[in-house]
C-alpha cells in the first residue's frame, strides 16, 4: 500500500469511530447492558474494548501490559464498574487526540509496526484493521440494540478489503478446495470469484466467467458476509444460499472468519 491507501486507512477509522460514538448518544440506560454477539460482552463492553486499544495506541495505558488478540479482555474488565457516560466521555476524547495525531503526521505511517494481532506491517496498513476492529464493533452494538445503519462508507470498506483478502486462504488452505475448482461469493453489493490453481494456490479471479458454473456458489447479504467474517454467525448457522458442492460449501463457509 502506499499513501494515498494509508490516508483511505485513517479515513475509514474515523468515520467509523464517529459513528460509533454518535451512536452512543441514541442509547438508554437498557441498551449499554445488552448482551452483542461478541460472547460474554456487553454493548458498554465493547465500547470499553475500543476505548482501552485506542489509550493504549496513544500511549496513555498506565498498566504496562500490551494490546493483543490473547487479552481483549483486559479493557473490558478494567470499565465493569464505570458508568456508560465517563466511558463514552473518555472515548469521545481519545478519538479527537487519535485523529489529530494521524492527520497532524505525528505519527509515521511508514514505520513498520508489530500490531496487536501478530502480524508486522507498516503503521499505515495497520489503520485498515483498526478502522475494521471499529466498524465490526460498532455494528455488533447496532444488532444488539436494534439500530442498523453504517453499512457502508469508508468504514464499511476498509473492513470489506480485510475480509475479502482472507478469500483466498478460506477456499485453498482451510476448505481445501482442490486445482480446478472455483468457489464464488456474491452479495448484492460485490462478487468474488476465487480459483484453485494447478499449484494448489488459490487466486482471484477477475476475467470472465464464460459458461462454466463455479464448484461452489454461495449468496448472502452484505451483513451476513460480515458476520461470517467476523466469528459472529456460524456457517450452518448464516442465511446463505448455496449451489453447487455442499460439501465444499460448507467448509468455505466454516472456515470464514478472519477475527481472533
Amino acid at each position: 500500500m502506499g499513501e494515498t491507501a494509508w490516508r483511505a486507512n485513517i479515513d475509514g477509522f474515523e468515520q467509523a469511530a464517529r459513528s460509533m460514538v454518535a451512536l452512543a448518544d441514541e442509547l438508554t440506560a437498557a441498551d449499554w447492558d445488552r448482551p452483542t454477539e461478541c460472547p460474554g460482552w456487553s454493548v458498554k463492553d465493547q465500547y470499553s474494548h475500543i476505548l482501552g486499544i485506542e489509550r493504549w495506541l496513544l500511549g496513555d495505558a498506565d498498566d504496562g501490559e500490551a494490546r493483543t488478540s490473547a487479552n481483549t479482555e483486559l479493557d473490558v474488565e478494567a470499565r465493569r464498574a464505570d458508568p456508560p457516560g465517563e466511558i463514552l466521555g473518555d472515548l469521545r476524547d481519545v478519538i479527537e487526540r487519535r485523529v489529530a495525531a494521524l492527520r497532524s503526521g505525528a505519527v509515521d505511517l511508514a514505520e513498520v509496526v508489530t500490531t496487536p494481532f501478530g502480524p508486522a506491517m507498516a503503521y499505515g496498513d495497520f489503520m485498515r484493521h483498526r478502522a475494521f476492529d471499529v466498524w465490526m464493533h460498532e455494528q455488533d452494538v447496532r444488532r444488539a440494540t436494534g439500530r442498523p445503519g453504517n453499512l457502508d462508507g469508508p468504514g464499511a470498506d476498509c473492513s470489506r478489503l480485510v475480509l475479502e483478502g482472507s478469500l483466498p486462504y478460506v477456499v485453498g488452505k482451510r476448505a481445501a478446495a482442490a486445482p480446478g475448482q472455483t468457489v464464488v461469493v456474491e452479495t448484492p453489493e460485490h462478487r468474488w470469484r476465487v480459483v484453485v490453481g494447478d499449484d494448489r494456490r488459490a487466486r482471484f479471479h477477475d476475467g470472465p466467467d464464460g459458461d462454466a458454473e463455479p464448484t461452489v456458489r454461495l449468496r448472502m447479504a452484505w451483513e451476513t458476509f460480515v458476520r461470517l467474517g467476523g466469528g459472529r454467525v456460524t456457517g450452518d448457522a448464516a442465511d446463505v444460499e448455496v449451489g453447487g458442492d455442499p460439501e465444499l460449501a460448507r467448509r468455505v463457509l466454516a472456515g470464514m472468519a478472519v477475527t481472533p
